[in-house]
């Protein structure tokens, strides 16, 4: 179906400007047409109430997006490199080089990507001698335990990377950072093992949602 052509957002954008479009009409642009039963704006309403709003649907799968009637492939494929878009450039991750000056810069870097994964990813954030970031790197995927994060993962990576130090950030799906007494375990058997290694631990992350705990502010590192 299509709009009359006064109610297009592309012609409301050329006349207004993007700050004067909604949501919908903006998401409408992007996605270009709506289905036989619906027009795209009608379209894109219901995808954002089926996603409860922007954040849900920047934090939405493939998978979530086709499971909505009127999305294919296609437009499933469309909507999920806009949500990456938007992601890279909350995490600051578009190129340029981006400097860890404390815990809060660390937890910054990752929020956006970790605080609302429905399982516990651990990420290692790889750092030069002036703490710039060089990589970040998915180590593992499920709940944290000894079995799980071997050392071995951590450190080859890091090796590779010519890292001269590391942090480790995992998220709780929860919401609630607080640290587990194995978090804080395996916190200390990376922290040695970087040590004889010689790649230092400056930090263990936890991720809420949209909060953070260092380890190293609870003076476990």
């Amino acid at each position: 179906m299509d709009l009359p052509k006064g109610e297009r957002p592309r012609e409301k954008l050329l006349r207004y400007g993007s700050e004067c479009l909604s949501n919908a009409e903006l998401l409408a642009i992007i996605l270009r047409t709506g289905s036989k039963k619906e027009d795209v704006l009608k379209l894109c309403n219901r995808i954002l109430v089926s996603c409860k709003g922007l954040n849900g649907l920047l934090n939405s799968s493939i998978n979530d997006f086709m499971k909505l009637s009127g999305i294919g492939e296609a437009k499933a494929t469309q909507l999920v490199a806009l949500c990456e878009l938007s992601k890279r450039f909350k995490s600051f991750k578009s190129g340029e080089e981006y400097r860890i000056l404390s815990p809060l810069s660390a937890a910054n870097y990752v929020m956006e990507d970790m605080k609302h994964l429905k399982k516990e990813y651990l990420k290692l954030i790889m750092l030069n001698t002036k703490n710039i970031v060089l990589s970040v790197k998915d180590i593992s995927i499920g709940s944290l335990n000894s079995s799980i994060v071997h050392p071995r993962e951590v450190f080859v990576e890091a090796i590779k990377n010519n890292s001269a130090s590391v942090i480790v950030c995992h998220n709780h799906p929860s919401g609630d950072p607080n640290p587990s007494k194995e978090d804080i375990n395996i916190t200390m058997r990376l922290r040695e093992c970087g040590k004889i290694i010689g790649i230092e631990v400056l930090d263990h992350i936890i991720i809420g949602n949209g909060i953070y705990v260092s380890l190293k502010e609870r003076a476990f590192l």
